[in-house]
């Protein structure tokens, strides 16, 4: 008997098209009620036209009432990224994804650490149950470091991708400055406690699903990096906690959605909270996003910035490396709880 074919992504099993595979059957209990979620009828726009000019004590203030308003997400609109380059990111998400298997198999790894890594889920060897979602996901930072190893097929994948990871990174970067500036801070003192930062693209493709009820495309988390620029097309499926209610985030034309994530908790000793969202699918059309995790250094040490800790404030968490961070989350999996607790003083 031939062996069983390896199916690399969710769309290599061609029964997932008419009913869904048992390895992606979440449990009664964790199955996500569709019915009761609710939308939001408010969430944060910031409009960062004025950014360099009178309104940029405002856009300051926006954006700190945004990452203390429990959730941790907004959105930016006139961010000055061109529709050609969004544009562009969109068109090669679908062709790479359209390639036929010969051309993408030889991308897929489960190493966490790969440079390249074409996969499903997060880490299938922590996870009960596999996520409905495809991803390829590419080191990007500092670009001339990785694009050599990144796909040649479609033939203008590293142009395009290129153009969209410098620009997304810009913007995360000048909103890393405007996080620092709401806490109180000189605008450069967040970037350069990550170290710099480095960065990661995740080109993902959520494929319709028969039995949405069935299934998520994420599981609940905390993002475990700094700030996530979150490029998405016009199909729902991003969800935020909201007391104990989830809420539908709709895309919004032309805005780029952002979060923070557990390094900026740590870093504001709790101030701003990570948001914990999930991703739900669809049975009518698939969804594609192009998130960018900026992230600090591997061997950068994260701590609470002492200029937001005092006697009266002292700091919640421990010192560590974003490496035994990150190496903490790939071995539980991105599921809650958040390994933030395990940093946290008390827990030593």
């Amino acid at each position: 008997m031939a062996p069983a074919e390896t199916k690399y992504l969710v769309t290599d099993d061609s029964s997932a098209e008419k009913e869904i595979p048992a390895h992606f059957i979440r449990p009664e209990h964790d199955r996500p009620n569709l019915d009761a979620v609710d939308n939001l009828d408010s969430f944060p726009i910031i409009d960062l036209n004025g950014l360099n000019g009178p309104d940029h004590h405002q856009i300051v203030d926006a954006v700190g009432k945004a990452c203390e308003s429990g959730f941790g997400f907004f959105m930016v609109i006139n961010h000055g990224i061109p529709k050609e380059v969004t544009d562009g990111m969109y068109r090669i998400g679908r062709e790479f994804f359209a390639l036929p298997d010969s051309e993408r198999k030889h991308l897929y790894s489960e190493d966490p650490w790969a440079l390249v890594r074409l996969g499903t889920s997060f880490n299938r060897s922590a996870e009960n149950v596999q996520m409905w979602r495809d991803s390829l996901k590419l080191e990007c930072h500092p670009l001339e470091e990785f694009v050599d190893m990144w796909p040649t097929n479609p033939p203008d994948f590293k142009k395009m991708v290129g153009n969209w990871t410098q620009q997304g990174i810009e913007l995360g970067l000048r909103i890393g400055e405007l996080v620092s500036e709401s806490l109180g801070l000189e605008k450069g003192v967040l970037n350069e406690a990550m170290g710099g930062q480095v960065a990661t693209l995740s080109i993902n493709r959520y494929p319709k699903c028969p039995r949405p009820d069935l299934a998520l495309g994420i599981d609940p988390h905390t993002d475990s990096n700094s700030i996530t620029v979150l490029l998405q097309d016009d199909v729902s499926g991003l969800e935020v906690l909201r007391g104990d209610r989830w809420a539908s985030v709709h895309p919004v034309k032309d805005a780029i959605t952002i979060n923070i994530g557990d390094q900026i908790q740590v870093f504001s000793n709790d101030r701003y909270k990570s948001g914990i969202h999930r991703v739900t699918v669809n049975n009518k059309s698939d969804r594609y996003t192009f998130p960018i995790f900026l992230r600090p250094s591997d061997k950068i040490p994260m701590k609470p910035t002492k200029k937001l800790v005092s006697e009266k404030n002292p700091a919640i968490y421990r010192d560590y490396i974003y490496k035994e961070y990150f190496d903490l989350v790939w071995d539980k999996g991105i599921t809650l709880p958040c390994v933030l607790d395990y940093f946290k003083i008390e827990a030593k």
